[in-house]
């Protein structure tokens, strides 16, 4: 039993001293790799800002092609996209303005009646497009997207998601950054989680998490994740890659799945937008069940991974996350040593107060640090109850189930 306790002890301290070192090489890419080039930007005026005018928030009708086309996929989203829709009239100056396509993905409420009354009070073109309705037709996130991207006429797409919220200098800040950097072709940007009550601050935490491993993993160049709330990417691209073919049948994944097609085809050309004036914020999941389906559809695409980058990350948070719960039970059980258990989840919490400091400084949510430990402990559990549901790959989301092969 000694040399069993030894190897569990081992075993447990090394899983978790890998994280921890992976979480300081994300540090240094969050706090170096990242800010050299957005700083650039924030620092040197760009031909976006010099060239806008001062006394419009767009001008659509000024230029026969917009700078960037902005992306909708909606379903059931009339009550919150007059937010959005404000958000986006309230733009800074970008030059060649944008336009603004709603894409309705078979909506039961007012959704396309809500846009179509809107836009003639807003200083941007607007498109509702609807999804064919014959009962063939493809139906979902990808094909919203997919609508949208055909009929888009700018050079460059933005996507959002209906029941988020933009800043007034969100356009303007990626038009900043690709008249910056002309080898940049997939941008993506953070997303921060808003509500009140412990419940939607862990999530917060959860997903500043996400968001900051996403960022540093970009400055790393091994890309992994990104968020479909808040990226952009040139429309070209988008077909020179053949799009979501291959991975089209799975449901979730509209956003990594071309984030690793991209990279896979463009090594060194995506790229993170960490500046404060390109952050989306959208709510949390209000129950306990919403969120569970929420990320049962996230995990679903894990298993059709092609890139080693993210499924080797995959293996390792859920590896770490179960450290202390295993660890405990061992315990109990006699087979580990007590010490060992509390030595490697010290060594799971540092890590990830460590990473996510900066990160949570630059969301605006230092607070969040102090509740690292109580999702440390809730989490173990919970990814491993959301992983394997994903793997069934089969949830309900927006009055729809969905299944992927």
């Amino acid at each position: 039993m000694p040399g069993v306790a030894w190897a569990t002890a081992l075993a447990l301290l090394g899983v978790n001293g890998v994280y921890l070192r992976q979480m300081l090489q994300y540090r240094q890419a969050w706090r170096h790799r990242l800010s050299s080039d957005t700083e650039k930007v924030a620092e040197k005026p760009s031909e976006a800002r010099k060239q806008a005018a001062p006394t419009s928030a767009v001008d659509g009708e000024a230029a026969a092609t917009p700078a960037f086309s902005v992306l909708v996929a909606a379903r059931n989203e009339a009550a919150n996209l007059p937010w959005l829709l404000h958000d986006l009239s309230q733009q800074l100056p970008v030059a060649g303005g944008f336009e603004v396509l709603i894409i309705d993905d078979h909506s039961t409420d007012a959704t396309a009646q809500v846009v179509a009354e809107a836009a003639a009070n807003l200083p941007f073109p607007v498109r509702v497009l609807q999804l064919a309705s014959q009962p063939s037709a493809p139906t979902g996130k990808k094909a919203a997207v997919q609508t949208g991207i055909q009929a888009a006429r700018a050079p460059w797409l933005l996507f959002t998601d209906a029941d988020c919220r933009v800043p007034a200098g969100w356009v303007r800040t990626y038009a900043e950054l690709v008249a910056q950097d002309a080898d940049a072709r997939f941008i993506s940007g953070p997303v921060l989680l808003t509500g009140r009550g412990w419940l939607a601050t862990l999530q917060g935490l959860e997903l500043a998490g996400l968001v900051g491993v996403g960022a540093a993993s970009i400055g790393w160049e091994q890309p992994t994740m990104c968020n479909g709330a808040n990226l952009a990417y040139r429309r070209a691209d988008f077909f020179a890659v053949d799009g979501f073919r291959g991975n089209e049948a799975v449901p979730s994944g509209d956003d990594e799945f071309l984030l690793h097609k991209l990279h896979a085809a463009f090594p060194g050309s995506i790229r993170f937008l960490r500046q404060e004036g390109a952050v989306v914020q959208t709510a949390a999941q209000p129950t306990v069940r919403l969120l569970l389906r929420q990320r049962v559809r996230w995990a679903s695409k894990w298993r059709h991974y092609q890139a080693a980058a993210p499924r080797r990350l995959a293996v390792l948070v859920l590896l770490s996350n179960l450290t202390f719960p295993v660890g405990a039970g061992l315990w109990l059980l006699g087979v580990a040593p007590g010490t060992a258990v509390v030595a490697a989840w010290a060594l799971k919490l540092l890590a990830d107060v460590v990473f996510l400091r900066p990160v949570l400084r630059f969301l605006g949510r230092p607070q969040w640090l102090w509740w690292v430990p109580v999702l440390q402990l809730a989490y173990g559990p919970y990814a491993l109850a959301t992983g394997l549901l994903g793997l069934r790959g089969s949830y309900e989301w927006k009055g729809r189930k969905a299944t992927s092969p």
